[in-house]
């Protein structure tokens, strides 16, 4: 059962990694205002980070690189995290609205979520089908 949670999991993540990249591409003036300023060439950057949602959106997708996709995920959304952070701190408007504390707490604990479900995705937390550890068999003494 567990394994099918992970596998549903991957493909839902995978599909809106490869959404919200797409969207990098197909409107990158949304982006541009939440990167931070210290990189520079925000077009760069959206369109970087949008090349590489569409990668691990791939990875989760497909059940052979499930597993490094979860863990690429997870490291993706911690990076990224700081152009949220970004908007937060410095009150940047981003689609022509600036948000309450209120809700970019909300944001942060949603990241927080998806970066635990990318963790357990790529196997990192050790959750599997049976809770319980085998015993070691005993090894008969021989005279």
């Amino acid at each position: 059962m567990i394994e099918k949670i992970r596998f549903f999991s991957s493909i839902i993540l995978g599909i809106a990694f490869l959404k919200i990249g797409i969207d990098h591409f197909l409107d990158p003036e949304w982006f541009e205002p939440i990167v931070p300023g210290i990189l520079g060439a925000p077009r760069f950057w959206v369109l970087a980070s949008g090349a590489v949602e569409i990668i691990i959106g791939m990875m989760l997708i497909f059940p052979k690189t499930q597993k490094i996709g979860g863990r690429s995920c997870a490291i993706l959304l911690i990076i990224l995290y700081w152009a949220n952070l970004n908007m937060w701190i410095n009150d940047i408007p981003i689609g022509g609205q600036s948000f309450e504390d209120k809700w970019h707490v909300l944001r942060l604990i949603i990241q927080l979520l998806l970066i635990g479900i990318a963790l357990f995705i790529g196997k990192i937390f050790p959750i599997t089908a049976s809770t319980t550890e085998p015993t070691p068999k005993k090894i008969a003494k021989q005279d």
